[in-house]
């Protein structure tokens, strides 16, 4: 009995969570109206890049499929996730909160935030280590990082998430504690990997300029030089961005965790919610518009449908 009051007392700290704000009105309007933007922005960019994707043949698979897997998750955010919270911020500006619509739209944009979140954050956060893998191993990258253990990969995190956001609903408070630890370790692997990165592509180019001061005539270095810039300005990009959108909303999940709820944290909850959806939009810019071919594609569909519309 006291377990299945426990229970009972976890689902209703999620509803009553989300659906018993008490801060201004005017916060949730305009959140909402964020949510909505951001939904259309995350819907059309990530429809170009997957169109670009499926059009591109030159990229390794296993890496074609992590970004396909990335710009899926990030279009149903836009599809799901922004609306159905665009939805549950505009009900919070209702006095009484619509109760019952709340009670509806507050756990269907928990959880498939949850859900879609976690996806996301578990795919960028692998592309980093592939990055990694890719310089590390060199030819035999290839032989170990195959389409069919990507697969299994990402099958794996899509199991993990909808059971993460499923575990939500029934122990809430052990939910929060578990998104915590996971934006820290993708956070902290990110990190490492794009650290490394960086220092393996600094020493190959110290000894490059070494061998090019003994052999003048040797090839290849401008070349090398300019792809090491290349990929450590992407890399800076990518992990600048990582932390400026999932940090605030786990420091949030933290205090919340530690010191409970109030007006103003469900205010800052919100807005940093809002925050990881935003990324949903930045990242085709970030993850697949850096790259020169795919980044073609995008510009050659632009010009196809504007081509079809003047028609």
């Amino acid at each position: 009995m006291e377990n299945t009051s426990a229970n009972t007392e976890y689902k209703k700290s999620m509803q009553h969570l989300l659906c018993t704000a008490h801060s201004s009105g005017k916060h949730w309007a305009f959140l909402s109206a964020i949510n909505f933007f951001f939904s259309i922005t995350a819907i059309f960019s990530n429809l170009l890049v997957l169109v670009a994707l499926h059009k591109e043949s030159s990229l390794h698979p296993p890496s074609k499929l992590l970004y396909r897997c990335l710009a899926v998750t990030d279009l149903l955010v836009g599809l799901i996730s922004e609306p159905s919270i665009a939805v549950y911020n505009a009900v919070l500006v209702e006095e009484n909160h619509l109760t019952n619509l709340c009670f509806y739209f507050a756990p269907i944009s928990a959880v498939s935030f949850t859900t879609l979140s976690a996806v996301s954050l578990l795919t960028m956060t692998t592309i980093g280590v592939d990055r990694l893998l890719a310089l590390l191993l060199g030819l035999r990258y290839r032989h170990i990082v195959t389409l069919m253990r990507v697969r299994a990969l990402l099958t794996s995190y899509w199991f993990l998430s909808v059971g993460f956001a499923v575990m939500m609903i029934w122990e809430y408070t052990s939910a929060k504690l578990y998104s915590y630890i996971l934006i820290s370790v993708c956070i902290f692997v990110s990190l490492f990997c794009y650290s490394k990165i960086f220092f393996a592509l600094r020493h190959n180019q110290i000894q490059q300029a070494q061998r090019q001061q003994g052999e003048p005539n040797g090839g290849g270095t401008p070349f090398n030089i300019a792809r090491y810039r290349k990929t450590v300005t992407t890399a800076l990009w990518v992990q600048a961005t990582l932390i400026a959108c999932y940090l605030p909303y786990g420091i949030v999940i933290a205090v919340v965790t530690i010191h409970g709820s109030s007006p103003f944290l469900d205010v800052i909850w919100e807005s940093t919610a809002s925050l990881v959806c935003l990324n949903s939009t930045l990242n085709p810019i970030l993850y697949c518009w850096k790259i020169k071919e795919v980044k073609q594609e995008v510009k050659n569909t632009i010009r196809q449908f504007f081509c079809l519309s003047n028609q």
